[in-house]
């Protein structure tokens, strides 16, 4: 992994949920605040403005740096969140990169939005995302398992009852709406594996 590749992760990244904007609006709208999709915006943004600093450190440094971004710039529950998520990755990841080390990343990634939203799979939440996707990571899954494994896990929190983050004030209500949480890291989960197979 080099400042190039670091360099198109954070295009790729940026750029789909930027692209999804509008669609993570509209999803918060059902059972949020509605600004899921314009802080998540904002906050890539401020991501792709720092681009060219942030591939310039080690990978392990640029998580933790892109990370701190969304801290700082996502409203919400989505900006420390994501940033536990991106720091954590970071933290976790040893040199050599390979399909272990991204591994042992993703889980401290998840344990850091597990302590941080003091939440668990089955709550509605980006957790229902991608605590799968680290499952078929570490069974050995291809890009096309992954982004399958993605997709399904965002659409199954749909039928879930929210009870956790403000969709859970809803109760009932929140039932039948895909989590936008769950589909902003879909977006993510899906142009990651789109640049690492060599289709962005």
């Amino acid at each position: 992994m080099d400042n190039t590749l670091t360099a198109r992760l954070i295009d790729a990244v940026a750029s789909r949920i930027i692209a999804h904007a509008g669609e993570l609006t509209t999803l918060d709208q059902a059972i949020g605040d509605g600004d899921h999709g314009l802080n998540m915006k904002r906050g890539f943004e401020a991501v792709l403005a720092k681009r060219d600093e942030i591939a310039a450190k080690p990978p392990a440094e640029a998580l933790k740096a892109i990370g701190m971004e969304l801290v700082m710039k996502v409203g919400g529950a989505s900006g420390p969140l994501y940033g536990s998520l991106f720091m954590g990755l970071g933290k976790g990841l040893a040199e050599p990169i390979d399909r272990e080390s991204a591994l042992a990343a993703f889980e401290v990634g998840i344990a850091e939005v597990e302590k941080r939203g003091k939440s668990t799979t089955g709550q509605k939440t980006m957790l229902d995302v991608l605590v799968p996707v680290v499952g078929v990571v570490r069974s050995g899954g291809d890009f096309a398992a992954i982004r399958k494994a993605a997709a399904d896990a965002a659409a199954a929190t749909a039928p879930m009852l929210a009870t956790r983050g403000r969709a859970s004030f809803l109760k009932e209500r929140s039932v039948g709406h895909m989590d936008p949480g769950a589909r902003s890291s879909q977006l993510i989960i899906e142009a990651v594996c789109d640049v690492l197979e060599g289709k962005a």
